[in-house]
């Protein structure tokens, strides 16, 4: 840097992770070998989300401004040699997203800081990120505590000349998440035929939506359960649980140009069928309280919800699904994403599920370690893992066995549905079947 021999940003405490309201501090420290003239010193504190039509392109096609302010710390003047700092302090929009970065676009923050030079000398220019949390209460989606349950019937010919029936139904305990917590499914599959059917396969999906001119979907698997087929003309049943790991929230309220899906897709492929349950994933839970009683399901084999928060014992009783009178028999397991070669479910430390310092924690997770990390958002996010106070920021890995199947395409015949979308077309077929 010749002259400039440090020119840095650093935050209050070390804090990275931020919420909407509160205020970002910080000192820009430069240290000079001689004697430095500037016109002005000024720090700069913005954030934006940007997006494109194409594969990690920085050169967006549309952007969005959430807050853009300039400070000037210092006036006309001279750095002599020797070491140099300047505070700063700017307030953070209360309407501001929650940051994430995925391959298609980004919400982005950052602090820089600029030494503006005479004419004809070097600028010199130094940036620092920084990420904001805006929490989603899911106590404020409305149903949210509710079951989510879907069922699809479907007519197949076999045998050219045989026909048969086949009925998948599908149902989670809340339609409301938070990292952590475990997701509970059953599934029930009748099979009116003369021919058995393929495996069972249950998949958690994230599908994120970038609004260009025509729309780019990108979907990725979370975590995959396969279960075995159901015998011709027999009644079966299938339970089994979904961890949610890390994950950025449901919606990115504030933005405008990306939007965050979640849903559980319960398929066979033959013959093919496919129901799907939407759900939120956000950062405090469903509150499940005596004074908040969950209404008795339309479905009538709904159960009330219940905040799932660890897998059932091996001997656990399971509560029978309705089965029309019929005898059933319980779909065996063949594979689970977020299991290891040994069948064993993966451990994942508690840590990976804390929050922004201040930020509620929901209930049942105990605030962290100083030492231990602060945030930790993964599989499609943007929030490195860091510690707070002086401690160097680390990375951190999470056990989770995550399949490798992602996939992304521009325009996708049949995007998959939103929350909103899944609910109403759920509600019209259970109509229709009064």
């Amino acid at each position: 840097m010749g002259k400039l021999q440090e020119f840095d940003i650093t935050f209050t405490n070390n804090k990275v992770v931020y919420g909407p309201g509160e205020s970002i501090s910080g000192t820009v420290k430069i240290r000079t070998g001689n004697s430095l003239q500037y016109k002005a010193i000024k720090v700069n504190c913005q954030g934006s989300c940007g997006i494109s039509n194409k594969v990690n392109d920085a050169s967006w096609i549309l952007e969005e401004q959430y807050f853009n302010s300039t400070l000037s710390v210092a006036d006309k003047g001279t750095l002599g040699p020797g070491e140099h700092s300047f505070p700063f302090q700017f307030l953070i929009p209360v309407a501001a997203p929650t940051s994430f970065e995925g391959p298609f676009g980004k919400i982005a923050y950052r602090v820089r800081a600029v030494i503006d030079t005479p004419r004809f000398s070097k600028d010199y220019k130094a940036q620092k990120p920084f990420y904001l949390l805006n929490l989603l209460n899911l106590n404020e989606v409305p149903d949210i505590e509710h079951p989510s349950h879907a069922v699809t019937t479907k007519k197949f010919s076999y045998l050219l000349v045989k026909s048969g029936t086949l009925m998948l139904k599908a149902r989670s305990e809340l339609r409301g998440y938070i990292p952590g917590q475990v997701i509970k499914l059953a599934t029930e599959i009748h099979n009116k035929s003369g021919k058995d059917t393929g495996c069972v396969l249950a998949s958690l999906i994230q599908k994120v939506t970038y609004k260009t001119k025509r729309p780019v979907y990108d979907l990725r698997t979370i975590a995959e359960v396969e279960g075995a087929g159901v015998k011709a003309g027999k009644h079966a049943e299938w339970r089994e649980q979904i961890i949610v790991p890390p994950l950025p929230q449901s919606a990115l309220a504030g933005c405008s140009l990306i939007d965050i899906d979640y849903f559980i897709q319960v398929s066979l492929k033959s013959p093919d069928a496919v129901v799907t349950l939407p759900i939120y994933i956000g950062n405090i839970a469903v509150n499940l309280s005596p004074s908040r009683t969950v209404p008795s399901s339309p479905d009538p084999c709904g159960a009330a919800g219940v905040t799932p928060s660890a897998p059932p014992a091996e001997d656990e009783p399971e509560e029978e699904l309705c089965a029309g009178g019929l005898a059933s028999e319980a779909i065996p397991t063949k594979s689970h994403s977020q299991q290891d070669p040994s069948g064993q479910p993966v451990t994942m430390s508690p840590s990976a599920f804390s929050h922004a310092p201040g930020a509620a924690v929901p209930p049942g997770h105990r605030r962290p370690d100083a030492s231990a990390p602060l945030f930790c958002v993964s599989t499609g996010a943007t929030i490195p893992f860091f510690t707070e106070g002086n401690v160097t920021p680390v990375p951190t890995s999470c056990s989770l066995i995550l399949p490798p199947e992602y996939s992304s395409w521009d325009y996708p015949h049949e995007p998959p549905p939103t929350y909103e979308e899944s609910c109403s077309s759920a509600n019209s077929s259970f109509n229709s079947r009064q």
